[in-house]
């Protein structure tokens, strides 16, 4: 399939191949869907509202709701501000959501359609709310578009009455369901009463019931993300992806916030749940300790399979930096290290964990594609890969194993619901790992040098 990728390299500034990365958007989309009672809303074609839930719906393997402004040539060149409002009397009348979320597009952008004079000219039926960002598709990531709707909701919602509620902001950064779910079980564990903005946890990983439910239980209430102004501090999960909302949130109502990393790996879980131990001044659970021991003598027992072992990882900023960072911790060298999403500050980020290793010849670039990462495998192989679906051909060009973490996977299921956040998160990055090594070993050894027991 990529058999006529060629070796050498050249610069590309206007064209992306296979991107690391979807559109704005995308991204959210997924952020409205963790607000409670919330109808995101596409403001621009019914074409691209589709590709959205269409994209979201096959990583996480159920049915994605999203309205739109449905423009044609007139909203077009005329602008959308009709379609809108009409479009959400309509939401309001026929599905009666608490709270719709409006996401630009491309063509809204490039007309230029002005959402808060939209808005503010709007008839909002009472106790109902209307709020947006702008997120057009030719800048950024769907990483972006996620940080976007974050700060839009905090920006329309967010209040100060000066009485603290003693509650931490957590603010997750671009994870699976399964990942919030393990974020809430170390929050408390650790006794620290907190407000997750946004939680898509009981919407895109709900039980199956039988009854279908537009608005299903779960996710951050409306009231919830008013009461963030009073929230005693912020934790900013994924600096790239979760850093600007608590910046935002501060500038608003004065709440001092702390970036980390992914809690992915044993160094950056340590430091998440040091944060909460400064915050709660409770002790750390046995249990919680006992996971931690239990980590260490997994990664101590794949240490051979593992040590020395080159990796390609691509993906999402801060998703690529914390499975790199516990690759290092694995002993592996993280040889490649690339992102769809701009921004100098994944670079630097990436960088510095190599320094920290003290590792030395990867390449980490942000704003590539995985074109270019295939270009550099050519030249230089690895013996792992580890990222979304869209690498899988990249993985049988080159007879390379796949590990598939992160955003999209589209060709397995399950993934969403499974963490890749704190130590059990961990255990089980360990485990597809190594047991892709180990499988690979097999796969292409000699039948004399098929062991049974390895």
């Amino acid at each position: 399939m990529l058999n006529y990728t060629p070796k050498e390299i050249c610069d590309r500034k206007a064209l992306r191949i296979n991107p690391a990365k979807t559109c704005q958007p995308v991204g959210a989309l997924y952020a409205a869907l963790g607000v409670h009672g919330c109808l995101p809303h596409s403001h621009g074609s019914q074409g691209c509202v589709a590709f959205h839930r269409m994209y979201l719906t096959r990583h996480f393997k159920d049915p994605v709701m999203a309205s739109s402004s449905s423009f044609t040539e007139g909203a077009s060149v005329f602008g959308g501000g009709s379609n809108l409002k009409t479009a959400t009397k309509n939401i309001f009348d026929l599905y009666d959501p608490e709270i719709i979320a409006v996401h630009t597009t491309c063509l809204s952008e490039t007309i230029g359609d002005d959402l808060n004079a939209l808005i503010t000219d709007m008839s909002i039926p009472e106790g109902k709310y209307v709020v947006h960002c702008n997120t057009p598709s030719y800048k950024g990531s769907h990483v972006t578009g996620f940080t976007n709707m974050v700060t839009g909701f905090i920006n329309y919602l967010a209040t100060k009455t000066g009485t603290s509620n003693e509650k931490v902001c957590l603010m997750p950064g671009f994870v699976n369901p399964g990942d919030m779910r393990e974020y809430k079980k170390l929050l408390n564990a650790m006794k620290v009463p907190f407000i997750m903005l946004p939680d898509t946890t009981g919407v895109l990983d709900g039980p199956m019931t039988g009854k279908y439910e537009m608005f299903p239980k779960g996710s951050t209430l409306i009231n919830d993300i008013k009461a963030l102004g009073d929230c005693k501090e912020t934790i900013a999960l994924g600096v790239q992806t979760s850093e600007a909302s608590a910046e935002a949130l501060k500038k608003k109502c004065s709440v001092p916030f702390k970036s980390l990393p992914l809690p992915m790996g044993v160094e950056a879980t340590d430091e998440f749940m040091l944060a909460l131990q400064a915050f709660s001044k409770e002790d750390v659970p046995a249990n919680i300790e006992e996971e931690r021991g239990q980590l260490v003598d997994m990664m101590i027992d794949i240490h051979p399979y593992t040590y020395g072992k080159k990796v390609a990882i691509y993906g999402d900023p801060d998703t690529v930096l914390g499975i790199a960072a516990f690759a290092l911790e694995l002993g592996m060298i993280p040889k490649y290290m690339l992102t769809g999403t701009p921004g100098s500050q994944f670079e630097s980020a990436g960088k510095a964990l190599l320094d920290k290793f003290g590792v030395e010849g990867c390449t980490v670039k942000a704003d590539g594609d995985l074109f270019l990462l295939h270009q550099w495998i050519k030249n230089e192989k690895v013996d792992l890969l580890i990222g979304g679906t869209h690498g899988k051909t990249i993985a049988r060009a080159e007879d390379i194993p796949l590990v598939r973490m992160g955003f999209p996977i589209i060709d397995r299921y399950i993934h969403s619901y499974m963490p890749l956040v704190g130590y059990k998160g961990a255990m089980r990055m360990a485990e597809l790992i190594a047991n892709a090594l180990m499988d690979y070993q097999d796969s292409h050894c000699e039948e004399k040098d098929l062991e049974v027991v390895m």
